[in-house]
């Protein structure tokens, strides 16, 4: 959950005030990025879950689009099976409430049946709630050439 930042006296923010938070920020969004990834791998589905946004659109690096419950239906069923998920964040942007997510990712995994080995690029969206909470809105993975 992000923290609370106190505002100075006199409720205006400086440039450095600001800079403080979004660090604060992006480092928050870059651990619910490990941890989604975790999440998928060890199939605690319910933790993946909690951390999604209901609307959340998982676009697939061959064009596949899921929502949150179709993907951890496939999941749950064994379509999907990560073995291992490898994430390196590039860069997280935190523009007000929404934050983005460059890296890139391997994967070994199993999709349908077929083992699979993928080098991606990925682009995490977070959003936060009235509660403070970021929620994963949007993932993209677009295949390396």
């Amino acid at each position: 959950m992000a923290e609370a930042v106190a505002e100075p006296e006199g409720g205006n923010m400086t440039s450095a005030d600001m800079d403080g938070v979004r660090g604060a920020d992006a480092d928050v969004v870059r651990e619910l990025e490990e941890r989604r990834f975790r999440a998928v791998v060890e199939r605690d589905l319910d933790d993946f879950a909690g951390l999604a946004h209901p609307d959340l659109a998982y676009i697939h690096s061959s064009g596949t689009v899921d929502t949150l419950e179709s993907f951890v239906a496939k999941c749950e069923s064994g379509y999907f099976v990560y073995q291992r998920i490898d994430h390196l964040v590039d860069k997280v942007s935190v523009v007000g409430d929404t934050a983005v997510v460059i890296g890139h990712m391997r994967v070994n995994m199993t999709a349908g049946g077929i083992r699979r080995q993928l080098e991606n690029r990925a682009l995490g969206v977070w959003a936060r709630g009235a509660d403070g909470t970021w929620k994963l809105l949007a993932h993209q993975a677009t295949a390396k050439r």
